[in-house]
Protein backbone atom coordinates (compact mmCIF):
# COMPACT_ATOMS: atom_id res chain seq x y z
CA UNK A 1 0.00 0.00 0.00
CA UNK A 2 1.59 3.57 -0.61
CA UNK A 3 0.21 6.65 0.42
CA UNK A 4 0.88 9.92 -1.43
CA UNK A 5 0.15 13.31 -0.34
CA UNK A 6 1.41 17.29 -1.28
CA UNK A 7 3.41 19.35 1.10
CA UNK A 8 3.59 22.90 0.92
CA UNK A 9 4.23 22.50 -2.40
CA UNK A 10 5.90 19.47 -2.76
CA UNK A 11 5.35 15.89 -3.24
CA UNK A 12 5.66 13.30 -0.38
CA UNK A 13 5.30 9.22 -1.27
CA UNK A 14 4.95 7.42 1.60
CA UNK A 15 5.23 3.37 0.96
CA UNK A 16 4.57 0.69 3.86
CA UNK A 17 6.58 -1.76 2.27
CA UNK A 18 9.49 -1.49 0.04
CA UNK A 19 9.11 -0.34 -3.84
CA UNK A 20 7.61 -3.18 -5.44
CA UNK A 21 5.44 -1.63 -8.03
CA UNK A 22 3.48 -4.96 -9.00
CA UNK A 23 3.46 -8.12 -8.42
CA UNK A 24 5.80 -9.80 -11.03
CA UNK A 25 7.79 -7.11 -11.22
CA UNK A 26 11.57 -7.37 -9.88
CA UNK A 27 12.94 -5.41 -7.06
CA UNK A 28 15.47 -3.59 -9.23
CA UNK A 29 12.54 -1.82 -11.18
CA UNK A 30 11.21 -0.08 -8.12
CA UNK A 31 14.01 1.44 -6.45
CA UNK A 32 14.84 3.11 -10.09
CA UNK A 33 11.67 4.34 -9.92
CA UNK A 34 11.85 5.61 -6.29
CA UNK A 35 15.11 7.02 -7.14
CA UNK A 36 13.82 8.71 -10.24
CA UNK A 37 10.93 9.94 -7.93
CA UNK A 38 13.72 11.55 -5.47
CA UNK A 39 15.93 13.09 -8.41
CA UNK A 40 13.17 14.92 -9.24
CA UNK A 41 12.68 16.29 -5.45
CA UNK A 42 10.12 13.76 -4.40
CA UNK A 43 10.14 12.92 -0.65
CA UNK A 44 10.45 8.94 -0.95
CA UNK A 45 10.28 7.24 2.55
CA UNK A 46 9.54 3.40 2.27
CA UNK A 47 8.66 0.85 5.39
CA UNK A 48 6.21 4.30 6.57
CA UNK A 49 3.66 2.68 8.84
CA UNK A 50 0.63 5.66 8.93
CA UNK A 51 -1.33 5.16 12.15
CA UNK A 52 -3.95 7.79 11.68
CA UNK A 53 -5.40 10.76 9.66
CA UNK A 54 -7.34 13.44 11.14
CA UNK A 55 -8.45 16.79 10.19
CA UNK A 56 -6.13 19.80 10.42
CA UNK A 57 -6.73 23.58 10.77
CA UNK A 58 -7.24 25.82 7.44
CA UNK A 59 -8.42 22.61 5.58
CA UNK A 60 -5.29 20.59 5.63
CA UNK A 61 -4.75 17.20 6.88
CA UNK A 62 -2.46 15.76 9.45
CA UNK A 63 -0.75 12.20 8.92
CA UNK A 64 -0.11 10.42 11.97
CA UNK A 65 3.23 7.89 12.58
CA UNK A 66 5.85 6.47 14.55
CA UNK A 67 8.20 8.97 13.93
CA UNK A 68 6.04 12.02 13.89
CA UNK A 69 3.49 14.07 12.51
CA UNK A 70 3.20 15.33 8.73
CA UNK A 71 0.16 18.42 8.17
CA UNK A 72 -0.35 18.15 3.97
CA UNK A 73 -2.92 19.50 1.48
CA UNK A 74 -3.98 16.28 -0.42
CA UNK A 75 -3.91 13.03 0.06
CA UNK A 76 -4.06 10.15 -2.24
CA UNK A 77 -4.35 6.41 -0.93
CA UNK A 78 -3.68 3.91 -2.91
CA UNK A 79 -4.90 0.31 -1.82
CA UNK A 80 -5.26 -1.77 -4.83
CA UNK A 81 -8.06 -3.15 -6.45
CA UNK A 82 -10.93 -5.64 -5.22
CA UNK A 83 -12.68 -8.12 -6.75
CA UNK A 84 -16.35 -5.97 -7.34
CA UNK A 85 -18.56 -9.24 -6.33
CA UNK A 86 -20.46 -8.13 -3.68
CA UNK A 87 -23.75 -6.53 -4.94
CA UNK A 88 -23.68 -9.07 -8.38
CA UNK A 89 -26.17 -12.09 -6.15
CA UNK A 90 -22.67 -14.30 -5.57
CA UNK A 91 -24.79 -15.62 -2.46
CA UNK A 92 -27.86 -17.28 -4.42
CA UNK A 93 -25.35 -19.99 -5.46
CA UNK A 94 -23.49 -20.01 -2.26
CA UNK A 95 -20.42 -18.04 -2.93
CA UNK A 96 -19.26 -15.30 -0.37
CA UNK A 97 -20.17 -11.80 -1.34
CA UNK A 98 -17.00 -9.56 -2.25
CA UNK A 99 -14.70 -12.31 -2.51
CA UNK A 100 -12.97 -13.49 -5.71
CA UNK A 101 -14.57 -16.02 -8.06
CA UNK A 102 -12.34 -18.82 -7.85
CA UNK A 103 -11.80 -20.07 -11.27
CA UNK A 104 -9.98 -23.20 -12.99
CA UNK A 105 -8.08 -22.64 -16.00
CA UNK A 106 -11.51 -22.64 -17.91
CA UNK A 107 -13.12 -19.91 -16.49
CA UNK A 108 -15.45 -22.96 -14.52
CA UNK A 109 -16.41 -21.33 -11.06
CA UNK A 110 -15.21 -23.58 -8.22
CA UNK A 111 -17.66 -23.95 -5.43
CA UNK A 112 -20.80 -23.75 -7.39
CA UNK A 113 -22.94 -27.31 -7.02
CA UNK A 114 -24.74 -28.52 -9.81
CA UNK A 115 -24.20 -25.51 -12.25
CA UNK A 116 -21.84 -24.27 -15.05
CA UNK A 117 -20.74 -20.73 -14.30
CA UNK A 118 -18.10 -19.38 -15.97
CA UNK A 119 -16.23 -15.75 -14.93
CA UNK A 120 -13.32 -14.10 -16.60
CA UNK A 121 -11.71 -10.79 -15.51
CA UNK A 122 -10.87 -8.87 -12.58
CA UNK A 123 -13.66 -10.67 -10.56
CA UNK A 124 -11.68 -13.94 -10.59
CA UNK A 125 -8.92 -12.06 -8.92
CA UNK A 126 -6.09 -14.16 -10.80
CA UNK A 127 -4.61 -11.08 -12.45
CA UNK A 128 -6.44 -7.95 -12.78
CA UNK A 129 -5.14 -6.62 -15.72
CA UNK A 130 -7.48 -5.35 -18.68
CA UNK A 131 -5.53 -7.15 -21.24
CA UNK A 132 -5.66 -10.56 -18.61
CA UNK A 133 -9.08 -10.05 -18.26
CA UNK A 134 -9.65 -9.90 -22.53
CA UNK A 135 -7.21 -13.16 -22.77
CA UNK A 136 -9.59 -14.58 -20.43
CA UNK A 137 -12.74 -13.62 -21.64
CA UNK A 138 -11.59 -15.23 -25.24
CA UNK A 139 -10.58 -18.24 -23.60
CA UNK A 140 -14.07 -18.59 -21.79
CA UNK A 141 -15.76 -17.93 -24.73
CA UNK A 142 -14.28 -20.49 -26.74
CA UNK A 143 -14.70 -22.95 -24.41
CA UNK A 144 -18.68 -22.15 -23.92
CA UNK A 145 -18.57 -22.49 -27.76
CA UNK A 146 -16.69 -26.03 -27.40
CA UNK A 147 -19.30 -27.09 -25.12
CA UNK A 148 -22.06 -25.79 -25.83
CA UNK A 149 -21.78 -27.86 -29.66
CA UNK A 150 -20.69 -30.95 -27.74
CA UNK A 151 -16.46 -31.20 -27.84
CA UNK A 152 -14.56 -31.76 -25.21
CA UNK A 153 -12.22 -28.51 -24.57
CA UNK A 154 -9.08 -28.36 -25.41
CA UNK A 155 -7.20 -28.45 -21.39
CA UNK A 156 -3.47 -29.05 -21.86
CA UNK A 157 -1.22 -26.69 -20.58
CA UNK A 158 -1.32 -24.00 -23.46
CA UNK A 159 -4.27 -25.86 -25.32
CA UNK A 160 -7.25 -23.35 -27.08
CA UNK A 161 -9.66 -23.54 -23.46
CA UNK A 162 -6.83 -22.68 -20.92
CA UNK A 163 -5.58 -19.23 -19.20
CA UNK A 164 -2.28 -21.04 -18.96
CA UNK A 165 -0.29 -17.30 -19.02
CA UNK A 166 -2.44 -16.17 -15.64
CA UNK A 167 0.47 -18.47 -14.21
CA UNK A 168 3.22 -18.16 -16.38
CA UNK A 169 3.02 -14.86 -18.82
CA UNK A 170 1.39 -12.39 -17.62
CA UNK A 171 3.13 -9.00 -19.45
CA UNK A 172 2.24 -5.75 -17.51
CA UNK A 173 3.72 -2.14 -17.60
CA UNK A 174 4.01 0.27 -15.23
CA UNK A 175 3.26 3.77 -16.67
CA UNK A 176 5.73 6.03 -14.68
CA UNK A 177 8.62 7.84 -15.61
CA UNK A 178 10.87 5.47 -16.40
CA UNK A 179 8.73 2.86 -17.34
CA UNK A 180 8.44 -0.59 -16.14
CA UNK A 181 8.03 -3.18 -18.25
CA UNK A 182 7.70 -7.08 -17.11
CA UNK A 183 6.54 -10.08 -18.17
CA UNK A 184 6.42 -13.99 -16.78
CA UNK A 185 8.19 -14.45 -13.36
CA UNK A 186 10.68 -13.15 -11.38
CA UNK A 187 13.93 -14.63 -9.96
CA UNK A 188 12.30 -15.52 -6.75
CA UNK A 189 8.97 -16.22 -8.20
CA UNK A 190 10.83 -18.75 -10.67
CA UNK A 191 13.37 -20.12 -7.17
CA UNK A 192 10.32 -20.86 -5.56
CA UNK A 193 8.56 -23.05 -8.32
CA UNK A 194 11.71 -25.01 -8.50
CA UNK A 195 13.08 -23.79 -11.44
CA UNK A 196 16.49 -23.31 -12.05
CA UNK A 197 17.76 -20.21 -12.94
CA UNK A 198 20.40 -17.74 -14.08
CA UNK A 199 19.87 -14.40 -14.81
CA UNK A 200 21.20 -11.91 -16.60
CA UNK A 201 21.10 -8.14 -15.86
CA UNK A 202 22.58 -5.50 -18.58
CA UNK A 203 21.99 -1.49 -18.43
CA UNK A 204 19.89 -0.18 -21.69
CA UNK A 205 22.95 1.17 -23.51
CA UNK A 206 22.77 0.33 -27.45
CA UNK A 207 22.74 2.55 -30.49
CA UNK A 208 18.78 2.64 -30.32
CA UNK A 209 18.66 3.60 -26.68
CA UNK A 210 21.20 6.83 -27.15
CA UNK A 211 18.52 7.89 -30.31
CA UNK A 212 16.00 7.43 -27.99
CA UNK A 213 17.11 9.89 -25.84
CA UNK A 214 20.32 11.91 -24.88
CA UNK A 215 22.09 10.53 -21.63
CA UNK A 216 19.36 7.27 -21.43
CA UNK A 217 19.52 5.39 -18.47
CA UNK A 218 17.57 1.76 -18.18
CA UNK A 219 18.53 -1.51 -17.11
CA UNK A 220 17.12 -4.94 -18.05
CA UNK A 221 17.20 -8.68 -16.73
CA UNK A 222 15.83 -11.80 -18.32
CA UNK A 223 15.36 -14.91 -15.88
CA UNK A 224 16.37 -18.13 -18.21
CA UNK A 225 15.75 -21.94 -17.01
CA UNK A 226 19.02 -23.58 -17.58
CA UNK A 227 17.73 -26.57 -17.46
CA UNK A 228 15.65 -25.94 -20.64
CA UNK A 229 17.13 -22.55 -22.10
CA UNK A 230 14.24 -20.82 -22.27
CA UNK A 231 13.06 -17.58 -20.96
CA UNK A 232 10.47 -17.51 -17.79
CA UNK A 233 10.64 -14.15 -17.21
CA UNK A 234 11.91 -10.61 -18.84
CA UNK A 235 12.41 -7.03 -17.14
CA UNK A 236 12.76 -3.49 -18.93
CA UNK A 237 13.10 -0.18 -17.30
CA UNK A 238 13.77 2.88 -18.75
CA UNK A 239 12.04 5.50 -21.57
CA UNK A 240 9.45 3.96 -23.51
CA UNK A 241 10.38 0.21 -22.58
CA UNK A 242 6.80 -0.46 -22.73
CA UNK A 243 7.09 -1.19 -26.44
CA UNK A 244 9.25 -3.71 -26.02
CA UNK A 245 7.72 -6.53 -23.36
CA UNK A 246 5.90 -8.22 -26.12
CA UNK A 247 8.80 -9.31 -27.61
CA UNK A 248 9.65 -10.97 -24.56
CA UNK A 249 5.97 -12.15 -24.35
CA UNK A 250 6.09 -13.77 -27.54
CA UNK A 251 9.62 -15.40 -26.44
CA UNK A 252 8.09 -16.51 -23.17
CA UNK A 253 5.04 -17.78 -24.50
CA UNK A 254 6.27 -19.99 -27.46
CA UNK A 255 9.50 -20.75 -24.83
CA UNK A 256 12.00 -20.51 -27.48
CA UNK A 257 15.17 -21.78 -26.83
CA UNK A 258 18.27 -19.12 -26.62
CA UNK A 259 20.01 -20.95 -28.98
CA UNK A 260 17.51 -20.27 -31.75
CA UNK A 261 16.62 -16.51 -30.06
CA UNK A 262 20.60 -16.14 -30.92
CA UNK A 263 18.95 -16.28 -34.37
CA UNK A 264 16.65 -13.35 -34.46
CA UNK A 265 18.40 -10.40 -35.06
CA UNK A 266 17.20 -7.03 -34.35
CA UNK A 267 16.98 -4.34 -36.30
CA UNK A 268 19.81 -1.12 -36.51
CA UNK A 269 19.34 1.31 -34.58
CA UNK A 270 16.75 -0.14 -32.62
CA UNK A 271 16.17 -0.47 -28.77
CA UNK A 272 15.72 -3.81 -29.42
CA UNK A 273 19.22 -4.50 -29.90
CA UNK A 274 19.26 -5.22 -26.02
CA UNK A 275 18.46 -8.40 -27.01
CA UNK A 276 21.69 -9.43 -28.45
CA UNK A 277 23.39 -7.59 -25.58
CA UNK A 278 21.41 -9.95 -23.40
CA UNK A 279 22.23 -13.16 -25.38
CA UNK A 280 25.91 -12.17 -25.51
CA UNK A 281 26.12 -11.50 -21.75
CA UNK A 282 24.33 -15.04 -20.82
CA UNK A 283 26.97 -17.19 -23.61
CA UNK A 284 29.79 -15.07 -22.17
Amino acid sequence: MAQAFRRLGSEVVLMQRGPRLLPGTEPFAGERVAAAMQEEGIDVRLGYRLESVASAANDRIELRAGDGTLVVDELLVATGRRPNTAAIGADVVGLEPGEPLVVDDTGLVQGVAGQWLYAAGDVTGRAPLTHQGKYAGRIVGAVIGARAAGAEPDTRPWGEHVTTADHVAVPQVVFTDPEVAAVGRTEEQARADGVDVRVVDIPIAVAGSSLQADGYDGAARMVVDTARGVLVGVTFVGQDVAEMVHAATVAIVGEVPLDRLWHVVPSFPTMSEVWLRLLETYRS
